[in-house]
């Protein structure tokens, strides 16, 4: 028979061990439960979220057009005077009176200086006299030649002496147009003394004072004169759009407009004047001038600017934003979003861009609604909230 205190701590060891294993098959059964619950629970919640718009993708949205589209060329080019004359005096002299300001609008024929006129008056009378001298002596050649003439016929005087006095009577009358002439010469040196503009235009910056001598070799003359209307801008653009600007050229005039630097501003509206007859082997670019009217002044020589060429309208071009299209491995796409508000990827052909404007040959038809903003984050059936369409 064991004892007392061995029959009681054996009882207390298994009551102990009972305990730890109702313990341990409660918590199994615990789990069991829980993971069921939470896997019944799961698909609803999948189902709630799937009918919600909470993954939709924000987008902006433009429509397709179909409209006429003009087709421009951009190009860099700066603005050049239509012409430009330095003003040199055609005859030496003392520069007496500048009778213009500087930067001053001139017409074509104002006088612009006036050089001293007194040695031109001297050869002017000089030549004057001379001419009064040789008529009086050919007309008293011409009396005796004829009075001779009268003698010969008589004959009283030899033969050789009436052609001797006829002979001098042509010789005044050789003086007399030597002496029309040098009165011509001094009538044109006295209005050469009379500096004029050449042009219309503006004048710069004076290149000599009143009190100087001045000579017709001088380098820098009196004044640059510039004709800034109409201007002239001279630009450049690929060598690879020759034949659209030859052939717009062909059918007619080609317009051309004028912006400033950050083309930010209409400076001007002209017209192509001309196409220059090679091309730039360096940069593979085909220069172009451009005739502007520039009545208000705001294109003036050398000043850079960026011109615009229509080279083309193309007529019911299907037209949607260039920030639409987009580029893959197997070419252009779109994203078009349909009536369920799904995104749907259409391949197209783009057949030109300009601008902000790209015309699409295939792949898309008027009024499709193509995404401009966000397209980085759709997949084929991605469903989209459109933010606002874009015009």
């Amino acid at each position: 028979m064991l004892p007392e205190q061995y029959v009681s701590s054996r009882a207390r060891k298994l009551l102990v061990r009972l305990s730890v294993a109702v313990v341990v098959i409660a918590g199994i059964g615990w789990w069991f439960h829980t993971r069921g619950d939470a896997a019944s629970r799961a698909p609803a919640a999948g189902a709630a979220g799937a009918g919600s718009d909470a993954r939709a993708v924000p987008v902006q949205l433009a429509k397709v057009e179909q409209k006429d589209l003009p087709i421009w060329l951009d190009g860099l080019g700066t603005v050049a005077a239509f012409q430009q004359v330095t003003v040199h005096t055609q005859v030496d002299g003392r520069l007496d009176k500048v009778l213009f300001t500087e930067g001053q609008a001139v017409k074509a024929g104002d006088v612009i200086a006036q050089i001293d006129p007194r040695p031109f008056e001297v050869q002017l009378h000089t030549a004057q006299g001379a001419l009064a001298r040789d008529k009086a002596q050919l007309d008293a050649a011409q009396k005796n030649f004829q009075r001779y003439k009268g003698l010969q016929a008589q004959q009283l005087v030899a033969a050789q002496q009436v052609e001797t006095i006829g002979a001098q009577a042509g010789d005044f009358e050789g003086a007399i147009k030597i002496d029309q002439a040098a009165i011509e010469a001094a009538q044109l040196n006295l209005d050469y003394a009379r500096i004029k503009s050449p042009l219309d235009g503006v004048t710069g910056v004076r290149q000599v004072d009143a009190g100087n001598i001045v000579h017709a070799t001088d380098a820098n003359g009196i004044v640059v004169i510039t004709a800034i209307n109409p201007a002239a801008v001279f630009f450049t653009v690929p060598q690879d759009r020759l034949p659209q600007i030859a052939g717009a050229q062909q059918k007619g005039d080609v317009p051309v407009e004028i912006y400033n630097r950050d083309a930010s501003q209409l400076l001007g509206k002209g017209k192509l004047a001309v196409i220059d007859n090679q091309i730039n082997q360096t940069t593979a670019t085909l220069r172009l001038k451009a005739l502007v009217p520039n009545d208000s002044r705001t294109l003036w020589p050398n000043a850079f600017v960026k011109a615009r060429i229509l080279v083309e309208t193309r007529r019911g071009a299907l037209v949607v934003p260039t920030v639409a299209v987009q580029h893959g491995p197997q070419g252009d796409f779109v994203y078009i979003v349909a009536a369920d508000m799904t995104a749907q990827m259409k391949p197209v052909t783009v057949d030109l861009t300009t601008g902000e404007s790209a015309v699409i040959g295939k792949g898309v038809k008027p009024g499709d609604q193509v995404v401009t903003e966000g397209a980085n984050q759709l997949r084929p059936g991605s469903r989209v909230s459109a933010g606002g369409a874009k015009r």
